[in-house]
């Protein structure tokens, strides 16, 4: 499904690059008088959680009028409900690594429509890298387009984490960014197979990244292997399958017990 949005890739891209400026600025702070604290225990946000936000709201809201707002941190406004199409936002992917000098954050911002992401930009500004996708025109990351990982094998794919339980002491560990939206588009550009979660997550999390993994060719699905929607009341699913199409049955079956059990709890 197409964009019907007359709106460039190109330009989100460009607000978001102004937006990293504002992030990278902040960044260069942390560890000093850099403002942080926790929304929830165990849940920091900094000042620039919140100055990056009002800055793409602004911008955003000007390039789409009529598009609703779904943002982490923005108190939920209902009527985006109503609206067809909707602006999906992380404004800092990652805090903890952002706030402890580290590179592993991203910008996150995803147009959807309908209920499904049809593009998606992904900012890792300390990492100088840009990361872009749009329904039916492929993914770039800084403008070279992206292939997924077409590993078949299930045992030893490659997983951004820092370790692994005993259930799946097959498969290998790879450098893992406290940003989920990074470790989804590690698959996006062949650096991992597989990315899994087993918890209540939210939409903003995974919006942009699932479009640029589709786009480059991986699965992306929640953790029982259905189909991700977007803009729901809860805004959440269970876990996120982001992972080579070889693989992603055996990942499925290889999850389900887990998978199953807890997500019997809610979200």
């Amino acid at each position: 499904m197409a964009s019907r949005t007359k709106v460039s890739p190109d330009t989100i891209r460009h607000i978001v690059e102004e937006a990293s400026t504002i992030a990278m600025a902040a960044f260069a702070r942390a560890g000093g008088d850099l403002q942080v604290w926790d929304k929830v225990p165990g849940e920091p946000v900094s000042e620039t959680d919140l100055a990056v936000d009002n800055f793409l709201r602004e911008r955003l809201g000007a390039l789409v009028p009529d598009a609703g707002w779904l943002s982490e941190e923005t108190a939920d406004d209902t009527a985006r409900l109503d609206c067809g199409r909707i602006w999906l936002v992380d404004p800092i992917d990652g805090t903890r690594d952002f706030v402890r000098g580290r590179t592993g954050w991203a910008i996150s911002v995803a147009l959807v429509e309908d209920g499904h992401v049809v593009m998606g930009v992904l900012a890792a500004p300390a990492r100088k890298e840009y990361w872009i996708g749009a329904r039916g025109r492929g993914a770039f990351l800084n403008g070279k387009r992206l292939k997924a990982s077409r590993r078949t094998d299930f045992s030893a794919s490659r997983v951004p984490t820092d370790s692994l339980p005993k259930a799946d002491v097959d498969l290998t560990v790879v450098e893992k960014p406290n940003s989920i939206a990074l470790r989804m588009a590690m698959v996006a550009d062949d650096r991992a197979d597989l990315l899994a979660t087993l918890r209540w997550g939210y939409e903003w999390d995974i919006g942009a990244a699932a479009i640029i993994a589709e786009e480059a060719g991986a699965r992306v699905t929640d953790a029982l292997g259905g189909e991700l929607r977007f803009n729901k009341p809860r805004a959440n699913a269970f876990g996120v399958l982001c992972c080579a199409p070889g693989i992603h049955a055996a990942a499925v079956e290889r999850l389900r017990e887990r998978a199953v059990r807890l997500s019997a709890g809610g979200g």
